[in-house]
């Protein structure tokens, strides 16, 4: 992974140079939205190559926790889609995969044989249950520069502007 201090310092830089050039622009929303990417791409390398000796890539991993976190271990492929925000031919990749290694299993519902199902099994979740604990301490390790009360009021604030930018997300435009 790339040092993002020079990356840093080259956007603050560039930036800068757009203003004196374009007086109008938001500075502080440019800066804020260039920060936020450039963090949130740096944690999904970390984070994927943390995944990697366990043969998942994040969307893979996302869509497994969903159904590990979900009340009854289901869900359709239609709502994973939606909250992995992953496209229908994706989620079919993820769920061969995943199927493939008998992490989940695929039925049709019974309400409705139309509509399939995924579950996780007992062989995914003893997978997710052995994973996920050595994930914690370079997730905690990467917050580690703010204090316990400076995380709640990150986390406040990047909720706050989630909500905020929800109706103003095209709809139309892929993640």
């Amino acid at each position: 992974m790339s040092k993002l201090k020079p990356h840093v310092e080259a956007m603050y830089e560039g930036v800068g140079r757009v203003a004196q050039r374009t007086p109008e622009m938001p500075v502080s929303e440019v800066l804020l939205v260039r920060m936020l990417m450039m963090t949130a791409g740096a944690l999904l390398r970390s984070f994927e190559s943390k995944l990697k000796p366990y043969g998942l890539n994040d969307s893979d991993f996302r869509t497994l926790m969903m159904l590990y976190s979900s009340e009854d271990g289901t869900a359709s492929p239609g709502e994973l889609c939606s909250l992995a925000e992953q496209k229908p031919t994706n989620m079919t990749r993820i769920a061969n995969a995943l199927a493939k290694r008998d992490l989940i299993s695929r039925a049709h519902a019974t309400h409705d044989r139309r509509q399939v199902v995924l579950r996780i099994t007992p062989a995914g979740r003893r997978f997710v249950t052995k994973m996920l604990p050595p994930l914690f301490p370079p997730l905690i390790e990467s917050f580690a520069c703010f204090n316990a009360n400076e995380r709640k009021t990150f986390e406040r604030l990047l909720k706050k502007l989630a909500l905020h930018i929800d109706p103003l997300v095209d709809p139309d435009v892929s993640p």
